[in-house]
């Protein structure tokens, strides 16, 4: 039995599909029903894992979230996490399935599009609605032939669309209007209605905007929504949101966390930037790790050997060495765990060019790329405090070596992680460790500063006030409506 379903899909990339359909996601969970996100294709190497072990995009994760559901390999069923510029890992309803050139990815279409379509169904069978995501544009026509992320998947589910047009980037209006003169004309009349988002000032002034686009296209109006200032509190799946907003506090400890070419799950340190005692800093390309800072994270990455070789470029093993001499902690993460380490190898090229390299030397410990990838959640407990954490692990490789004696966490008992001899370094691959509340107040402590923050009640406070947002500035009832017409 068909579903009710809609379809946000955005006149570009970034217009802010995935935060609003997690708050149409809690909207509709507020008003009693059973609700499902679901995003046919993503490309992010900022995953998260789900309870059965499988990756999917962290704005479905949040998205799930704000439903009240359980997060599932299903509601992101083609994932593509880019490790250079021409191509990706492909991860098939939570499972890795490859690597692919960008060339080749549509002439896939008709082997990925059935596990979609059955990724799909199988959210049908639980859900009263189901609000999916599009990627990208549909008016990249170019793409149409191999298309399953947006007017592909939605002609093949017989899902209605909402066209998302985003005003704070300019030219909505050309955006809006311009689409709907590339699309084919059963494109086109799959989509039933649009809106603005990330309007700034006084809304009534674009009410002439609003009917323009009507007239032009046929399409119903839905509403404008004005830009929602609390969507830095909530978890960032783009990179390119990194240095626009590197963090909210400003407080007196400065951590600073250098932009990897590659980085990935950089949401590690969403909780760090609503600390009201710290300042995060996301260090850009090109630009010196801070002198002042106390703490250096070297976040995960997707190509670990390619983005040392970038940090080495920007010049920032050498600030590394300056730091600690300073008497500055470092803090490696998944794949900066790895950097930190004397050497990494891939023998079998896992990440590209078989071979061996030298790490920073800041950890006595080795690495070796391993075919098989782990993805686990993982609890446990951090060793220096005994505080309780939580978190996942996503990676390949496997790292050994004597500082490993000194672990910097127990999981299930086992343990994990590495700390150097004077106690200034150390490297995970647990992702996550500060969302947990408790360890996060004590590893702040140590370094001088208190902490209060429930991260966790911050970001459903967050998503309770985005579902009063979309209510008040969409029309929620119109929005259902054409999201039933699906099951007629």
């Amino acid at each position: 039995m068909r579903k009710p379903a809609i379809m946000l899909q955005g006149t570009g990339s970034n217009v802010g599909k995935s935060l609003l359909v997690a708050g149409l996601c809690r909207a509709f969970r507020r008003r009693g029903l059973v609700v499902m996100p679901f995003k046919p294709q993503n490309m992010s190497n900022n995953a998260a894992v789900t309870a059965d072990g499988g990756e999917i995009g962290r704005a479905q994760a949040l998205q799930a979230l704000a439903a009240g559901v359980p997060a599932s390999v299903h509601m992101n069923p083609v994932l593509l996490k880019p490790e250079s510029d021409t191509g990706s890992q492909v991860i098939v309803q939570g499972r890795a399935r490859g690597r692919l050139d960008a060339k080749r990815f549509g002439a896939r279409r008709d082997e990925l599009l059935p596990l979609v379509l059955e990724s799909f169904a199988r959210l049908e069978q639980a859900a009263d609605i189901i609000v999916v995501e599009g990627a990208g544009s549909p008016a990249e026509i170019n793409l149409r032939a191999g298309d399953i992320a947006n007017m592909g998947f939605a002609e093949a589910a017989g899902v209605p669309v909402i066209l998302v047009g985003d005003i704070d980037r300019g030219g909505v209006i050309a955006s809006l209007v311009g689409t709907h003169a590339v699309l084919e004309s059963a494109d086109r009349t799959l989509i039933k209605a649009f809106f603005v988002n990330k309007f700034r000032g006084n809304i009534d002034l674009f009410s002439e905007g609003m009917t323009a686009i009507a007239d032009r296209t046929g399409w119903r109006a839905l509403g404008i929504v004005p830009w929602f200032h609390d969507a830095v509190r909530l978890p960032a799946e783009d990179a390119v949101d990194l240095e626009a907003v590197p963090g909210i506090a400003g407080g007196r400890l400065k951590i600073a966390v250098p932009i990897l070419s590659r980085i990935a799950n950089f949401d590690d340190f969403d909780p760090l930037k609503q600390e009201p005692g710290v300042k995060l800093v996301m260090v850009p390309p090109g630009t010196p790790l801070p002198g002042d800072a106390a703490l250096v994270i070297l976040p995960g990455t997707k190509a670990t050997i390619v983005d040392l070789a970038f940090l080495r470029a920007q010049g920032w093993d050498i600030d590394l060495r300056a730091h600690l001499r300073r008497g500055g902690r470092v803090l490696g993460i998944c794949g900066g765990y790895q950097m930190l380490g004397r050497s990494i190898a891939d023998p079998e090229g896992i990440e590209g060019r078989a071979g061996k390299v030298p790490g920073l030397g800041l950890l006595d410990v080795e690495t070796v790329m391993a075919r098989e990838k782990v993805t686990e959640r993982a609890t446990g407990t951090h060793i220096a405090t005994g505080e309780a954490i939580g978190g996942y692990e996503i990676h390949i490789g496997r790292t050994t070596g004597p500082d490993c004696a000194r672990p910097l966490v127990e999981i299930g008992g086992a343990p994990e992680g590495a700390t150097s001899a004077d106690g200034l370094v150390a490297g995970t691959y647990l992702h996550g460790l500060f969302l947990s509340d408790g360890f996060r107040a004590a590893y702040l402590a140590a370094l001088g500063v208190r902490s209060d923050l429930r991260y966790g009640e911050t970001v459903e406070a967050v998503l309770d006030r985005l579902a009063e947002h979309c209510e008040k500035h969409l029309d929620l009832d119109a929005i259902l409506e054409i999201a039933r017409t699906r099951a007629t």
